[in-house]
C-alpha cells in the first residue's frame, strides 16, 4: 500500500508542477524580468560601459524549459514526502475522512515547508542581496525548514499527551502555542535576512515573494486536492470489494 501511495504522491506532485509553472510565470515573470533590469541598470552605472559575458543558459530557455524542469523535480520530490506523511497521518489524528486528511497535510506541509522558511528568510530577485552569502542564506532556510518540522512534531504530540486530560479542542490550541512558541524563539535566534539594495523598487521585490509564495501554495493545494481525490477513490473501492456479496434468489424450479 505504501509503494502504491508513494507512487500516487510523486505523479500528483508532477501534476501539481503544470499548475506552478501556470502561476510562476504569469506572476513572477514580470517582476523577476524588472529585478534583472534593475541589476543591469545598476552594473552599468558602476563599471560604466562594457561588454557582458555570454549568457551559459538564455533567458528564453530560463523562463521556459529550466522553470519546468525545476518545478517538476520539486513537486516529485514534495508529492513524495507527501504521501509519506499521509500515510503516517491517516486514521492517528482523529475520525477524519480521507480528503480531510489529504488537506490537513498539506495544510500542515505549506505553513511548515514553505510559510515558517519565507516568514524569516523570502526569497530574493536579482540584484538583493550578496551573491557571496547565498550558500549561507540557503543552509540557513533549511535550516528553518527542519526546525519548523520539529516544532510541528512536538507541537502534535504535545497535542495528543493533552488531549485526555484537557480535551481535543483546548490540547489543540495548547500545541499550536507549542509550535509558534518553538517557531518564534528560533526567529529571534537566527541571523536576519537579507537587506534590499538601496534603490531596489519595493513593489518589485514585494510582488516577487507573493508570486514565489502562491507558486508553492498551488503545489500544495493540488496535493491536497488531487491526492485526497484519488485516494478516496481507492479506498471507496477497496471497501465495496470486501462487503459480503448478495446472493441472488434461487430460480423457481
Amino acid at each position: 500500500m505504501m509503494r502504491v501511495l508513494l507512487i500516487r504522491g510523486m505523479l500528483v506532485g508532477l501534476a501539481s508542477a503544470v499548475f506552478a509553472y501556470v502561476c510562476a510565470w504569469f506572476l513572477g515573470e514580470g517582476p523577476l524580468g524588472d529585478a534583472i533590469a534593475f541589476e543591469d541598470q545598476r552594473s552599468h552605472a558602476a563599471g560604466g560601459i562594457h561588454e557582458h559575458a555570454a549568457e551559459v543558459v538564455s533567458r528564453l530557455a530560463q523562463q521556459t524549459a529550466g522553470l519546468a524542469v525545476a518545478l517538476a523535480a520539486v513537486g516529485v520530490a514534495v508529492g513524495g514526502l507527501f504521501a509519506i506523511a499521509f500515510a503516517l497521518a491517516h486514521h492517528r489524528i482523529g475520525r477524519m475522512t480521507v480528503r480531510t486528511t489529504s488537506m490537513m497535510v498539506a495544510s500542515a506541509g505549506f505553513v511548515v515547508i514553505s510559510l515558517v522558511p519565507f516568514l524569516k528568510y523570502p526569497p530574493n530577485p536579482p540584484a538583493v542581496g550578496d551573491p557571496d552569502t547565498i550558500q549561507q542564506r540557503s543552509l540557513l532556510y533549511f535550516l528553518t525548514i527542519v526546525i519548523g518540522i520539529f516544532a510541528a512534531v512536538t507541537a502534535v504530540q504535545t497535542g495528543r499527551r493533552l488531549t485526555p486530560r484537557h480535551g481535543g479542542w483546548n490540547a489543540s490550541l495548547l500545541g499550536g502555542g507549542v509550535f509558534v512558541a518553538l517557531v518564534g524563539i528560533a526567529y529571534v535566534v537566527l541571523p536576519g535576512g537579507t537587506v534590499t539594495e538601496p534603490g531596489f523598487p519595493p513593489d518589485v521585490l514585494w510582488d516577487f515573494r507573493i508570486a514565489s509564495l502562491a507558486t508553492q501554495a498551488v503545489i500544495w493545494l493540488t496535493l491536497g486536492l488531487g491526492f485526497g481525490a484519488l485516494t478516496e477513490r481507492d479506498v471507496a473501492g477497496a471497501r465495496r470489494e470486501r462487503a459480503p456479496e448478495i446472493h441472488a434468489k434461487p430460480s423457481d424450479a
